[in-house]
């Protein structure tokens, strides 16, 4: 199949998320994403569902694309992880979603993104696009082989659906590693397009707290060896460190299957949403002028 990858300026084009509560009480914030633009709406148990379709009507009526958080553990029931599909789709617009397992004190019979796949839902209920996790650095209290099981089986059901699959990755800062990982992946057999996550610009102090949530560490630890340990805290953190490397991988190897950036914007949107845009992977322009490869999948 054909895939976009790179702009006609080189760049890769980027997606980026929101809690629910930012959608609806920062509208003026949306100003700042091009039209189209994938918005993933987070799920940490701290919003209603009522909030999160809201959320996802709002990212629509600006004619952005709402990607959903669907964690697993979340639902008490399947018939409650029904109804958050139909109401998304039905009230909001929602075509595409990120099947992850989440966390929650208390599970119901959901708990694996695996789970949400098997139920057959989202292919009934009109989800056109699904994305999945995926974990270059690996996973806290996951072991190597069940992620890729679990991604293995994630490529099996992908077979079965009618919808798009895609990969997309946890925030990393060691480029290097993430090429590995994506050698990894095709040795495996897995050709889903990937997504690779991208801490956004933002203090060192930051991203030290997210990469230790996270299980990052050893990524961030190469940014620090990189450009000095003193120098990073103060200057804070530059993502083209990560990027750039990735862009070049793109133009000299094309079958790769990196084919777009996730940005986690912990330094805030405005600030992620200024760096996309100087650096050229958003735009208000017509995104038609791209650079293609050809891809057998």
């Amino acid at each position: 199949m054909t895939e976009q990858r790179l702009l006609a300026n080189g760049r890769l084009p980027a997606s980026t998320e929101m809690s629910p509560k930012q959608v609806i009480e920062k509208t003026e914030l949306l100003a700042n994403i091009p039209v189209g633009t994938q918005v993933y709406v987070t799920d940490l148990g701290n919003a209603s569902e009522d909030t999160i379709v809201a959320a996802a009507r709002t990212l629509t009526n600006h004619k952005l694309t709402p990607v959903p958080h669907m964690a697993a553990r979340r639902y008490p029931s399947y018939e409650a992880f029904e109804r958050r599909i139909h109401r998304l789709t039905q009230e909001a617009g929602v075509t595409e979603v990120l099947a992850i397992a989440g966390e929650a004190e208390r599970s119901g019979p959901l708990t694996s993104s695996v789970a949400l796949l098997e139920t057959g839902l989202f292919n009934k209920l009109g989800i056109q696009k699904i994305a999945v996790a995926g974990h270059p650095e690996g996973a806290p209290d996951i072991s190597p082989d069940v992620i890729r099981e679990f991604l293995n089986r994630k490529h099996e059901l992908a077979a079965q659906s009618d919808a798009e699959f895609r990969i997309v990755t946890q925030f990393g800062f060691d480029p290097h590693r993430v090429s590995l990982w994506l050698d990894e992946l095709r040795d495996w057999g897995n050709l889903f397009p990937v997504h690779i996550g991208v801490a956004g610009p933002a203090k060192m102090t930051t991203l030290l707290k997210y990469a230790a949530f996270a299980g990052v560490e050893n990524s961030l630890n190469f940014l620090k060896k990189r450009g000095g340990a003193v120098v990073s805290m103060l200057a804070g953190y530059d993502p083209d460190t990560m990027v750039e490397p990735l862009e070049n991988r793109v133009v000299s190897q094309p079958s790769c299957q990196l084919v777009q950036i996730h940005v986690y914007p912990f330094g805030g949107v405005q600030k992620t949403a200024d760096w996309l845009h100087n650096r050229g992977s958003w735009s208000f322009q017509s995104p038609s002028s791209t650079l293609t490869v050809n891809e057998s999948a």
